[in-house]
């Protein structure tokens, strides 16, 4: 079996937590309004855990049944072979885009996949972690075109905001998360917001299983062999 039949579904995954409204902070409307005003391509960079991969998946829901997210870690070196399967969406959004750099095959699958999504009038989204220009594509052409995207800088959340946006997700389980807890998990666990979101998810099932509420005590009881302090 090929490597892109076992990791495509991975690759095609997403959440459907991840909208435009419960984004922290003022990337959120401007890609909306962006996508809405007619731009064709666009390029989110910025550092893990700053929500890149959440405004792609939010973007892909908002557009409906004609839109794609593709994660492209999880078809690096079958690119060639899986793109054919995309070229026809109206909004294609392509999440981690370093994962083939340096791979010419990979690279001339997406160039000539970004050509035939343009060439059909659809729009592509694109989050990495770097530029362009810093990422060093070995194909000047795919560089090039991707150069002319427009871009979406997106900054870390200072403290207040990770807190800000632990404590939303929390209410979007039905999670009571008093602040002895929020500054427990922030303290304790890694702070990537990926990592915090995931962190959440296995809090709800735990206490939803045992019928508790969420204290320090069950924190630690729940995330003790897992907590990095």
């Amino acid at each position: 079996m090929s490597r892109h039949r076992i990791q495509l579904p991975l690759a095609l995954a997403t959440r459907a937590d991840r909208r435009f409204d419960n984004f922290v902070g003022a990337a959120a409307q401007v890609l909306a309004d962006g996508i809405g005003e007619g731009h064709r391509t666009w390029l989110l960079t910025g550092p893990a855990g700053v929500g890149k991969t959440h405004l792609l998946m939010a973007a892909h829901s908002a557009s409906g049944g004609e839109s794609a997210y593709l994660a492209l870690p999880q078809v690096a070196g079958s690119l060639a072979d899986v793109a054919p399967m995309f070229e026809q969406h109206r909004l294609l959004a392509l999440d981690g885009l370093e994962a083939i750099v340096g791979n010419r095959d990979d690279e001339v699958a997406l160039f000539d996949l970004h050509n035939r999504v343009l060439d059909r009038g659809g729009r592509l989204l694109y989050a990495a972690r770097s530029t362009p220009e810093q990422l060093g594509f070995a194909l000047p052409d795919l560089r090039s075109r991707l150069a002319q995207a427009t871009r979406l800088p997106l900054p870390a959340l200072d403290e207040a905001q990770r807190l800000a946006l632990l404590r939303a997700r929390a209410v979007q389980r039905g999670l009571v998360l008093d602040d002895a807890s929020a500054e427990w998990l922030m303290r304790r666990c890694d702070r990537d917001l990926g990592s915090l979101m995931d962190v959440l998810d296995e809090l709800d099932r735990a206490s939803l299983a045992a019928q508790r509420r969420l204290t320090v005590p069950f924190l630690r009881e729940v995330l003790g062999g897992s907590s990095s302090g």
